[in-house]
């Protein structure tokens, strides 16, 4: 499904910390069973609209509803495009359940795919610090400490090198601002289109350390490296000390875990026996319509993340 239209369709869309890869022992244990309500091994990050016919309407309402079923996080593209007092009102919320704020997208709306870092384009660069000041009075109402950046389209009139020099150079500028206020941009790799800069973890991870600012890390979205590169987890190894963000989605069809050719209780198992400790973002549909379809996507989040770990 192509992104635009899956946010459009599906939302209106602190800082995450990654620990050294334990030593893993040859000894497992099972993990302890969870009751239904119970928080989850890792911390998923529903979406407004995920749990609308449970909850209804309302995403703070919907919000609550996750929490009696075990989810302490949200993630929310569009939180740019909301009004102040709801991105406060939000915040609020989360605090009082004691809930995270995963990633939103810097000014998703306004930034389109179309347009690109790519083409060194001053007043383009001179947008996107904009927005990066933007986001970081955004972040503060909303208890926020990671923000999804899109470098945008290829630029075909330009070399790969001259492209990567610009981004790099917008980044920076980019991290800056944000570093002061303890804040991390994630690059996220999409699967969109071809015509898109920025599609695989290598990429992103050689960026990362050119930028060299804990603000710069990658959005590693599971869905749309399997569709990219697949061999999922040796990739997350290898990206690892860059990674500051995972989003969740199967393939086909972009909904959740079990509903496609993911072995998603694998992992979630390698993820969790690395030590992640940061938001994993639900960002997908639901396979199945009505209350019926939440439930079952809860389920399937139980089942996959009730896994084996090695003992530590």
């Amino acid at each position: 499904m192509e992104r635009r239209r899956f946010i459009k369709k599906s939302f209106v869309a602190g800082s995450t910390t990654l620990l050294s890869a334990p030593l893993i022992s040859t000894h497992h244990e099972p993990l302890p069973q969870l009751s239904d309500d119970a928080p989850f091994h890792l911390n998923y990050a529903i979406h407004d609209g995920m749990f609308k016919n449970s909850a209804g309407p309302d995403f703070i309402d919907q919000i609550k509803f996750a929490y009696t079923k075990g989810f302490r996080a949200i993630e929310d593209n569009g939180m740019m495009s909301r009004p102040a007092d709801q991105q406060k009102k939000i915040g609020d919320a989360l605090t009082s359940l004691g809930m995270k704020m995963g990633v939103f997208v810097l000014e998703f709306d306004k930034w389109p795919l179309s347009t690109s870092l790519t083409s060194g384009d001053k007043t383009w660069k001179e947008k996107f610090l904009q927005y990066c000041k933007d986001a970081v009075e955004v972040a503060k109402r909303c208890n926020a400490s990671l923000i999804t950046v899109v470098p945008g389209n290829y630029e075909r009139s330009l070399s790969e090198a001259y492209q990567t020099a610009h981004v790099l150079d917008a980044l920076r500028q980019g991290a800056a601002i944000f570093e002061p206020h303890n804040l991390v941009m994630v690059l996220e790799p999409l699967s969109d289109t071809p015509d898109l800069f920025l599609r695989h973890s290598d990429q992103a991870y050689a960026m990362c350390k050119a930028v060299n600012s804990p603000s710069c890390k990658i959005l590693f979205d599971i869905y749309h490296m399997q569709r990219n590169e697949g061999n999922l987890i040796s990739n997350i190894d290898k990206a690892w000390e860059e990674i500051g963000y995972f989003q969740i989605g199967d393939n086909p069809g972009r909904n959740e875990p079990t509903t496609g050719e993911i072995n998603y209780k694998n992992v979630f198992k390698h993820i969790y026996n690395k030590g992640y400790k940061g938001i994993l973002g639900m960002e997908h549909g639901i396979a199945l319509p009505g209350k019926e379809g939440e439930a079952a996507l809860i389920k399937a989040y139980r089942e996959s993340d009730n896994f084996t770990t090695a003992a530590k």
